[in-house]
């Protein structure tokens, strides 16, 4: 006999379902770039103040990623990559997901004012009003450049901690975002290249659907020519040395000889092997800005001792 107190109605959204809203796994690349331009930078900050401003930016960049599954939640429902998310999944309202993102945009700049200052506070809005307009509202949809002029949202975490730490900008901080900034192209052109078919029926013009896998190709090898001066160029600046320069060194000849795998690829040869070097270019990627971050970190302390 069926329960006839059996609730067979949508599911509820738990805890879980909301902290999903906040993107954690691009958070956590939030809060690592960010502490590591805080911890860095040459004014030394109280350590439970460089906490709550930390937690604070993260914060702004959860906001961020509510504020995008509320307005692109008709596409991720047709992207295979990201229909389970908790609003085209149906367990969290779009209108939650949209209160959810302003509330933390508020209180982050608001926190991020009263403990650190208010130029970090205001560098935080203005990230999180490019994130959430710019390149999810306006890029996104409009133009292969997406990815490009929407990487800068990415890339200003840590210039957000280092003005936490200084109240200003330096040329370390400018570096920082350089190294974000056109790391970004190639790792998510990357992802691309073997979820094309998602973009595609999302009508997402990313550079793939618009121009082919040819030229995205060759985009992807230009970039990381491109990124490597930057990269090396930070560890001849305040913040670096011989640590940092030499992951640097070893990570973008691994960058480039990757792109140029990748460059030289055809379609047929990717298809046939399942885009096995796209893939395995793609999380050298990932490798490649944290391990650069994690040097920074690492040639600091040592500098310290």
């Amino acid at each position: 006999m069926a329960d006839i107190n059996a609730y067979h109605g949508p599911a509820e959204a738990g805890f879980g379902d909301y902290v999903a809203l906040l993107k954690p796994r691009v958070m956590s690349l939030v809060v690592f770039t960010a502490f590591v331009g805080l911890w860095i930078a040459p004014v030394p900050m109280n350590p439970f103040v460089a906490f709550c401003a930390v937690l604070f930016i993260a914060l702004g960049g959860g906001a961020s990623g509510a504020l995008n599954m509320w307005y692109d939640a008709d596409i991720d429902a047709v992207m295979k990559r990201t229909a389970n998310r908790p609003v085209p999944a149906g367990l969290v309202p779009k209108g939650d997901a949209l209160a959810l993102g302003l509330a933390l945009s508020g209180l982050s700049v608001m926190m991020l004012g009263l403990a650190a200052n208010w130029f970090a506070a205001a560098f935080l809005a203005f990230t999180i009003f490019f994130y959430a307009v710019v390149y999810t509202i306006w890029l996104k949809r409009s133009t292969p450049q997406n990815i490009v002029i929407g990487g800068a949202a990415g890339a200003f975490p840590p210039m957000i901690g280092w003005a936490c730490a200084t109240g200003g900008i330096g040329i370390e901080s400018l570096l920082m975002f350089a190294l974000i900034f056109f790391w970004t192209p190639p790792h998510f052109w990357a992802l691309a290249l073997f979820m094309n078919n998602d973009y595609t029926k999302a009508g997402v013009p990313m550079l793939t659907v618009t121009h082919g896998r040819k030229v995205t190709r060759r985009h992807i090898f230009g970039y990381t020519l491109v990124l490597a001066p930057f990269a090396i160029w930070l560890g001849f600046t305040s913040v670096g040395g011989w640590i940092y320069l030499s992951v640097s060194a070893v990570l973008n000849l691994l960058f480039i000889a990757g792109g140029w795998q990748i460059l030289r690829r055809t379609d047929d040869q990717a298809q046939a092997d399942n885009y096995r070097i796209e893939k395995r270019y793609f999380r050298l990627s990932l490798y490649y800005l944290f391990l650069h971050f994690t040097a920074l970190l690492i040639q600091h302390w040592v500098g310290a001792w």
